[in-house]
């Protein structure tokens, strides 16, 4: 089991799946997911509307995740998830935001992937705490790995920031 923490522009990163902080429409959007798709080209899009909505609108409820191919991002896939808003903690917004991390490695395991890099879900336009947002990703991205057989996977927390990867690395050193 490999976390690694780093500040990068995650649509330049080359690994088997980057993370996508979607919206549950997956129709693209600002901060992360508007990055992802402008680098990764008209064809993501096109992807992403053919997954099935599962509700009027929603191609990937809150917590859960989706893969498409990368495109023309160096990533040969992206792990499309839809973290919660936060709205103070008390609307389940931590298991909402676990649950987005274990997702997304649970879907990179069952395609076979070694390598995948998250960006801080949930921390921009939907108002997530860094600091508990840390917390969450830490805990549930250790006891997901801990859990899985073989192989292992190389995990990166990728930030636009040193602030934010400074914040999240004093988290995971005290975890």
């Amino acid at each position: 089991m490999s976390i690694s923490l780093l500040t990068a522009d995650i649509t330049h990163l080359a690994v088997d799946a980057i993370v996508n902080a979607a919206n549950r429409g997956l129709l693209g959007g600002g901060g992360v997911d508007g990055a992802i798709h402008r680098a990764a080209g008209p064809r993501l899009l096109e992807a992403c509307r053919a997954l099935p909505e599962v509700a009027p609108g929603v191609r990937c409820p809150t917590g859960e995740a989706r893969i498409t191919a990368g495109f023309d991002l160096p990533a040969a896939h992206v792990i499309h998830t839809a973290g919660p808003v936060w709205r103070g903690g008390t609307h389940d917004e931590p298991a909402l935001l676990a649950a987005c991390y274990r997702n997304a490695l649970r879907l990179a395991r069952e395609h076979g992937l070694r390598s995948i890099a998250f960006p801080a879900v949930s921390c921009g336009a939907y108002g997530y705490p860094p600091e508990l947002a840390a917390e969450v990703a830490c805990a549930s991205l250790r006891k997901t790995l801990a859990e899985a057989s073989v192989p292992p996977m190389d995990v990166r927390l990728c930030f636009v920031s040193e602030a934010m990867t400074a914040l999240w690395q004093r988290v995971f050193s005290a975890a």
